[in-house]
């Protein structure tokens, strides 16, 4: 089968800078690489990448395919040889972000100091069940973490009079070629001889092991924002695990779950509640203590309210630190029709009863479509 063109397998054009060819290839490889990938195929479209960007990224060895396509990487045995002194630790930084854990986990780089691979801290996630009052007007919270620290001992090193590890040359890593079914493939590993750090001691760390890192109970406050709500997260910096050869410490992430109040329901906010009223004091209007979240306060029932009519306390939701805003409180009314009644009021119903009470256009419409039935 004939080769694809080189810039139309990374999806570049011929004038492609060096950065874009990088970046088109770390995209495709983030996709296929066997290790992680779940494509159809993935191996051999992975392969036809790689050496796609073995060849591209090279500047001599592009201005030979430019020239002459790709006769010029073809041995004689008719096998691709664009590998043929390609430097593998170029790829590095394309295959730790393929390789490493992605979400709550640490991210590698090359340090600054010395050329030797660090490794940033994982963040953590911690759980948090809050009641609703908590969550309404905020709080202080102590927890426990289980987390690792940099070892005072060793300032995270491991170990003592280091020197670059001859292995992986300080880099922490080592990258091999493998031969498959599918061809040749790179894999990038954690150094055994070094463990990652890049370099190698005379001395290990006793009190971390050669670790770097001890693990330790912490309690931590917390505060609580007010108006905080179910899935809503909080991260405290620099509370994560302690990274590796000088990288980051992560993160702690607070994901709190609001448990609900029996009397309060809330959307956003907004806080809605539900309040009984007598036959009279919907019929002849009143004045009603309302619970809200910040105490009682009045509120003015109109006559002539109907079950289920809505009322608004404007401002007595949830004045919120998340988002900035104050939500407001809305009123269920539920006209209680009472089960027991004694003789007296028996007989001031049967009085009213008497009245003219069907008068209204609802009793009006309805004696309309008996009389017409």
């Amino acid at each position: 089968m004939d080769k694809r063109d080189y810039y139309e397998v990374l999806g570049v054009s011929k004038s492609a800078s060096q950065d874009e060819i990088k970046s088109a290839f770390r995209k495709l490889a983030k996709k296929y690489h066997p290790d992680v990938s779940k494509e159809e195929n993935a191996a051999e479209k992975f392969k036809e990448a790689q050496e796609a960007y073995a060849v591209l990224s090279d500047e001599n060895k592009r201005k030979q395919y430019d020239q002459f396509g790709h006769s010029a990487f073809t041995n004689s045995q008719g096998g691709f040889s664009g590998f043929d002194g390609f430097d593998f630790s170029s790829m590095d930084d394309i295959f730790g972000d393929i390789l490493r854990n992605f979400g709550f986990g640490g991210s590698a780089s090359r340090s600054a100091r010395g050329g030797s691979y660090r490794e940033d801290g994982s963040d953590l996630l911690y759980r948090m069940n809050i009641s609703f009052d908590e969550a309404v007007h905020g709080s202080k919270r102590d927890i426990k973490v289980d987390t690792d620290e940099e070892c005072s001992e060793c300032h995270g090193k491991g170990g003592f009079n280091s020197h670059t590890c001859p292995e992986c040359k300080g880099s922490g890593t080592v990258t091999r070629q493998q031969n498959t079914l599918f061809g040749s493939f790179l894999s990038r590993t954690t150094c055994p001889r070094c463990g990652g750090v890049g370099t190698s001691f005379e001395r290990k760390c006793t009190t971390c092991n050669g670790r770097g890192k001890v693990r330790k109970n912490k309690t931590l406050t917390v505060t609580i924002p007010k108006g905080v709500d179910t899935g809503n997260r909080l991260r405290l910096s620099g509370k994560g695990e302690a990274g590796i050869n000088g990288g980051e410490t992560g993160d702690l992430y607070i994901e709190f779950t609001v448990k609900e109040d029996d009397f309060y329901e809330r959307d956003g906010n907004d806080i809605y509640i539900t309040i009984p009223l007598t036959i009279a004091e919907a019929v002849l209007g009143c004045k009603k203590m309302v619970p809200t979240v910040y105490g009682n306060v009045e509120l003015s029932i109109p006559d002539g309210t109907k079950n289920g009519s809505k009322l608004r306390l404007k401002g007595k939701g949830i004045d919120s630190a998340i988002n900035g805003k104050k939500g407001d409180m809305y009123v269920t009314v539920n006209v209680v029709i009472p089960s027991k009644l004694n003789k007296k009021q028996k007989e001031l119903f049967k009085e009213l009863s008497d009245t003219d009470l069907d008068s209204d256009s609802e009793f009006t419409k309805f004696n309309k479509i008996l009389k017409n039935n």
